[in-house]
């Protein structure tokens, strides 16, 4: 399936570029329309901090502040939305459909609304081929992970983490992490239809990875019957961390793209013990496509 529609959450400017970079550049790709998304806080969740012993002077400066905040965040991300759209080429405005009804070629729009950003971010992933959300790491917005983590949980769609720092190329050079499970299952599905137009594809397994299911060789056959050629490789852990010896191993592999299952163990599980989801978010470079 042809990805038609790219949802990009922005949280503030400090993490949106190399997001909008990506997304555009997908949707230059895959002639998709691009939804860049700011969601300002809605200044009625401040009224519960009346209870918190602060006066109704108070809390009013505080709505007024987070107000202003956000409309200034606001214009900030439009007026760099309207400079990375003019410098991709893109055009602003509706998905452009040619005579037959096809969309023709790229588009985008920016919207900028109030109110809770993991519910709206979750609702309007639902109906969008592709999440492209800013890195964790690419800024201290702690919305860069809530806007993650609800597409995740709650979207039932594939996130693409974008990389921190803008790549030339996504998807020339694939990596398939693979351990059995039904989140990995998911990843694969999203990652087809970029599998056919790739230069080479790889699948990553490990014993300290893989979890009980279909095994490396069972996902290469699967691929097989979709035209798809795909090598294997083993990796092993570093310093007892699958992350770190996956990242090693693709980043070896000189991969543009990994696509991975997420949270196969609990989310509190992993930020308690650690684990590969969690190392990935932490530490890979490349544009990395999740599911769950």
């Amino acid at each position: 399936m042809a990805i038609r529609k790219i949802l990009l959450p922005l949280a503030g400017v400090a993490s949106a570029r190399a997001a909008l970079g990506t997304a555009l550049m997908l949707g230059a790709r895959w002639r998709a329309h691009v939804h860049a998304l700011h969601v300002r806080t809605d200044t009625r969740d401040v009224a519960p901090l009346a209870g918190e012993g602060l006066s109704g002077a108070m809390i009013e400066e505080m709505m007024a502040t987070t107000e202003k905040e956000g409309n200034t965040e606001a214009r900030a991300l439009s007026a760099l939305f309207d400079a990375e759209t003019a410098a991709h080429g893109i055009a602003v405005g509706a998905p452009v459909r040619d005579a037959s009804g096809a969309v023709g070629q790229a588009s985008a729009w920016f919207s900028s609304i109030v109110g809770r950003e993991e519910e709206l971010v979750a609702s309007e992933a639902r109906l969008s081929d592709l999440i492209v959300v800013p890195h964790p790491k690419s800024a201290e917005e702690v919305a860069s992970a809530d806007a993650l983590h609800a597409v995740l949980f709650d979207s039932g769609r594939p996130a693409l983490i974008a990389p921190v720092e803008p790549a030339e190329m996504i998807g020339s050079r694939i990596a398939i992490a693979w351990n059995g499970t039904a989140e990995s299952a998911s990843a694969v599905a999203s990652v087809l239809p970029w599998l056919s137009g790739a230069q080479q594809v790889r699948i990553f397994h490990s014993n300290d990875y893989q979890r009980q299911g279909p095994a490396a060789d069972q996902l290469a056959s699967y691929l097989e019957l979709h035209g798809i050629a795909a090598d294997i490789t083993e990796f092993r852990a570093i310093d007892r961390s699958a992350g770190a010896g996956l990242l090693a191993a693709v980043t070896e592999f000189g991969a543009d793209l990994l696509a991975m299952g997420a949270y196969s163990h609990s989310r509190l599980r992993q930020l308690i013990l650690g684990g590969v989801t969690r190392h990935v978010l932490e530490h890979a470079r490349l544009a990395v496509l999740m599911n769950r």
